[in-house]
């Protein structure tokens, strides 16, 4: 009996010993999901996927990647109730961002890319031609938009043969308004149509069809996009930006915005390694345009995308982690 008493004591005390033993082995060993701001736009879902590789392959952390709307998930960020906003785009939203920055929730990691652009622009080879494509240069002094007025008939409108053709962006689109106030100040109404496309697709279609057939282009677009990571186009200059003068007319370039890395504050103590990797993180609108590009020659996804930058540029995003984690990353690509 009292060997089975003895026994049984022993029993108790293992079992007490589990008890308090692996929830503690299990907090040490469990990390936080990582949750980011999966907006709709290619390239935030790319850095999204890229990022997120390193994280969970190079780091153990699990995932998530909310999808919703500009306002929406910043406000979340806000409220913690996602974790990292890969572009934050911030002019473009700049009273909801200081308000983020004041409430002491969101910190400012710095540049993810910092040279995007938006602008008007030209096939290089209506300036240049293309010897190989046997394209004679069509405007070959044409450098400005101060120069469009000469070149109206190269930019002939189907549809209105009278004048040329700028294609502007999508309606309800705060470029969309610009493109057209710009027209105007720059007195280009008088020579060109202003043509609102329907669609992104639309905008992006009638730069492709112009320079698959080698025809002459003007227009408006912005990077990083796949467009402009396959097509070899020619920026238009405009007067340098001056703030009085963009808020009179806006006549004279855009100016630029910065695409900043944010995230919850909380994840500074919660995922110290993964801030510190996000304030590491930065790329070039050159190297998104390929990935872009990649994806759409290849027909692959945001996860494709981020699977061939990860195999490709090695030399880029293994100075954001310790040799440690590159090596796991690169286990997990093979």
């Amino acid at each position: 009996m009292k060997e089975k008493s003895s026994y049984l004591f022993r029993i108790i005390v293992l079992l007490v010993c589990v008890a308090f033993v692996v929830p503690t082995l299990s907090a040490s060993a469990a990390k936080d999901t990582i949750r980011f701001c999966d907006f709709s736009w290619d390239s935030a879902q790319v850095h999204n996927r890229i990022a997120g590789f390193i994280v969970k392959h190079g780091m153990g952390y699990d995932l998530d990647y909310t999808p919703g709307d500009t306002i929406m998930l910043n406000t979340a960020l806000m409220e913690g109730d996602v974790d990292v906003n890969m572009e934050s785009w911030t002019e473009n939203i700049q009273e909801l961002y200081d308000k983020m920055i004041k409430s002491g929730n969101v910190a400012d990691l710095g540049s993810n890319f910092a040279d995007n652009w938006q602008g008007w622009l030209v096939p290089t080879y209506v300036i240049k031609g293309d010897a190989k494509r046997g394209i004679k240069p069509m405007a070959p002094d044409l450098k400005s938009v101060s120069d469009l007025p000469k070149y109206w008939k190269l930019f002939k409108d189907p549809e209105v043969p009278t004048k040329g053709r700028f294609y502007n962006s999508i309606p309800g689109w705060g470029c969309t308004k610009v493109n057209s106030t710009k027209l105007k100040t720059y007195g280009l109404d008088k020579y060109y149509n202003d043509f609102i496309t329907g669609s992104d697709a639309a905008l992006s279609g009638s730069m492709a069809a112009a320079v698959k057939k080698g025809k002459p282009w003007v227009g408006y677009y912005w990077e990083p996009t796949w467009v402009l990571g396959k097509f070899d186009m020619t920026r238009l200059e405009e007067p340098a930006f001056d703030q009085e003068v963009w808020d009179k007319d806006k006549g004279c370039t855009y100016g630029a915005v910065k695409i900043n890395i944010l995230v919850n504050t909380r994840l500074s103590k919660d995922a110290p390694d993964v801030v510190e990797m996000l304030r590491q993180y930065e790329t070039t609108t050159a190297m998104v345009n390929k990935i872009l590009a990649y994806m759409r020659d290849t027909k692959g996804s945001t996860d494709d995308g981020a699977v061939w930058f990860l195999n490709n540029r090695a030399d880029v995003w293994t100075k954001w982690v310790s040799a440690d984690v590159a090596a796991k990353v690169k286990a997990a690509l093979k």
